[in-house]
């Protein structure tokens, strides 16, 4: 007998509108630093505009994913589409890294052979990104604590700020004083940090989709707890796995040492999820067994038929 609880979530709501603003913002941003980098032949320009493009991609992703996130459950999506925010951070984070590398590549034969850059458009369409994303911060700060999508959106937008006030001592660098290779050098410091900050994303994300045991859960611990419920004699066949950032589940057989009626099984099946719930699993499904001769592995490495 399988048993499941449905938990309501409180999701947060993402602003659409805001969220929609702060695309457009970075987008014009974006295309401009992007023609200054090659109009200045400033290559820290044109990663400051791969930078911000991966917010303007990262914000269409968590635009786009938390719509479809809200979905409700079909017959054909028991799920609904609750995986789609964390496809969508893993995407976002590849593309990332694929980027980081072209630009470190780039930078690195820069600083081979050295390239004229013209200061003035760095200084201001440095200065003009600085803008941009110091406004999206604030547009979607709010909505950034309890999403991993927005939050990822959020950090892109916080590290473009910084990356941009570099961008801009760099240009004055380079206006002022002909300091050429400080153009490179700032722009493998971006890809460095573009790497440093997807990484996390994409092992997380990539973790989730895998359906691994959520990092912070213990099976064997889990499995000593519901075991000394009166009744249980052992939990196995265990599989821990995480459907977004907020919802984990359990399923599992329980070993009951007496053969019970189904209302005696509930009485353990509601203690089993008390003790599962301070864990943070909210969807469990539990399979009485009595007697059963099978193998009582906590982990099963392979199908049992009854």
């Amino acid at each position: 007998m399988s048993h499941n609880h449905e938990h309501h979530h409180h999701h947060p709501e993402v602003k659409g509108k805001r969220l929609f603003l702060t695309i457009l913002l970075n987008a014009g941003i974006t295309v401009a630093e992007l023609i200054g980098g090659i109009i200045s032949g400033s290559i820290s320009l044109i990663s400051d505009a791969i930078h911000n493009f991966s917010d303007v991609l990262s914000l269409i992703i968590s635009y786009a994913a938390n719509k479809l996130a809200r979905r409700d459950a079909t017959e054909r999506q028991t799920f609904g589409y609750k995986r789609s925010e964390i496809i969508a951070a893993f995407l976002n984070s590849v593309t990332l890294i694929v980027l980081a590398f072209y630009i470190l590549y780039e930078a690195v034969s820069r600083i081979i052979e050295p390239v004229e850059v013209s200061g003035d458009l760095v200084i201001w369409l440095a200065l003009g990104s600085i803008v941009v994303n110091a406004l999206s911060v604030l547009f979607i700060k709010s909505d950034a604590k309890d999403n991993m999508n927005i939050k990822s959106a959020y950090l892109h937008l916080f590290g473009d700020m910084l990356t941009s006030v570099a961008v801009m001592f760099g240009g004055i660098l380079i206006k002022y004083f002909h300091v050429y290779w400080v153009d490179p050098l700032l722009s493998i410091l971006i890809a460095v940090y573009l790497l440093n900050m997807s990484w996390d994303i994409f092992k997380t994300s990539l973790q989730i989709m895998m359906q691994f045991t959520p990092p912070n859960i213990d099976i064997n611990a889990i499995a000593h707890e519901v075991e000394k419920i009166e009744g249980v004699k052992n939990l196995h066949h265990i599989h821990v796995w995480q459907i977004n950032e907020h919802e984990i589940m359990l399923e599992a057989h329980v070993d009951l040492t007496e053969n019970i009626n189904i209302s005696s099984f509930e009485t353990i099946l509601h203690k089993a999820e008390q003790v599962l719930s301070k864990n943070k699993i909210n969807h469990i499904t539990l399979q009485p067994e009595y007697s059963v001769d099978d193998k009582k592995d906590k982990i099963s490495n392979h199908t049992h038929k009854h």
